[in-house]
């Protein structure tokens, strides 16, 4: 597919080989999963509950130890010695914001990563000062972040993640429990980063979303990794669909109901969003 031959072209960031993990209970989370994962991919990462997609967020970032298999940081096996300089590099953005925050204030929220840095106070001040300024959360600064709107709480946790200057940022279901406009707002702030060359993981149920917004679609069912490609590759695998448990895109079904209609051309131009299918059909 289109993405595999990109990320080979490019230098991984983080490579992944042969990656397992079980939990104490039993469960086989991961069995055996191989990534490449390179510099601006803009990747979402697509399964059922229990897939095994946090668990292996968590590996990516050494929160777990696989139980078998390696990862690659720029070329360098991850081991106890260097484990750190992946923690740092690959910041998570937890789904509930309220097992993130822990800090009495915004500031001192956003301040404890790049403190923990070991970094001198003007740099820290230096982080801190972009990270609420990039997530708009100035006038909360002194506020205690428990009291803030679910939206509010989910700015300062990416403002948290923003302020370590990671390389690799994963979003684990950023949508969840977010109404339309914080959603949006969200969705923006992955337009921004994603225009400064970050490299974006994100797990989501959201299909029409990751149709629009993902470069590479990852499929995980059962611990492994079935699917890996182009939105439009991915969505258009009806084994893979079936295998997880996906459903198409609605901008996928409505350009075929369209073509098949004869109300538009059959020129495979899928529309990816909302204002390309609006192109598309002033066009016919």
């Amino acid at each position: 597919m289109g993405s595999k031959q990109r990320v080979e072209e490019n230098p991984a960031i983080l490579e992944i080989r042969e990656l397992t993990y079980q939990y104490d209970t039993g469960t086989q989370a991961l069995d055996g999963v191989n990534l490449r994962i390179c510099k601006g991919e803009r990747i979402a990462v697509l399964g059922a509950n229990g897939a095994g997609k946090s668990t292996l967020f968590l590996n990516m970032n050494g929160v777990l130890s696989p139980d078998h298999g390696e990862i690659f940081f720029h070329g360098e096996k991850v081991n106890k010695k260097n484990i750190n300089a992946l923690r740092k590099k690959v910041g998570i953005v937890f789904q509930d914001a309220d097992s993130q925050i822990i800090a009495s204030t915004v500031l001192a929220e956003v301040s404890f990563g790049p403190m923990n840095l070991k970094l001198a106070r003007p740099e820290v001040e230096k982080l801190v000062d972009e990270a609420l300024d990039y997530m708009d959360l100035n006038e909360f600064r002194d506020r205690p972040p428990h009291y803030l709107s679910g939206g509010e709480k989910k700015r300062v946790s990416i403002a948290d993640i923003i302020a370590m200057k990671p390389e690799v940022i994963i979003f684990d279901e950023p949508t969840a429990s977010l109404d339309p406009v914080n959603a949006g707002m969200l969705e923006e702030v992955l337009k921004k980063l994603g225009s400064e060359d970050k490299t974006i993981i994100i797990s989501t149920h959201d299909v029409d979303f990751a149709y629009r917004w993902a470069q590479r679609v990852l499929v995980v069912c059962a611990g492994k990794v079935i699917g890996d490609g182009t939105a439009l590759d991915v969505f258009s695998d009806t084994e893979i669909l079936t295998r997880a448990h996906l459903k198409r895109p609605a901008l996928m079904d409505i350009y075929e109901m369209l073509v098949e209609k004869h109300l538009l051309p059959d020129q495979k131009k899928y529309p990816r969003d909302t204002e390309a299918f609006r192109d598309l059909v002033e066009r016919a």
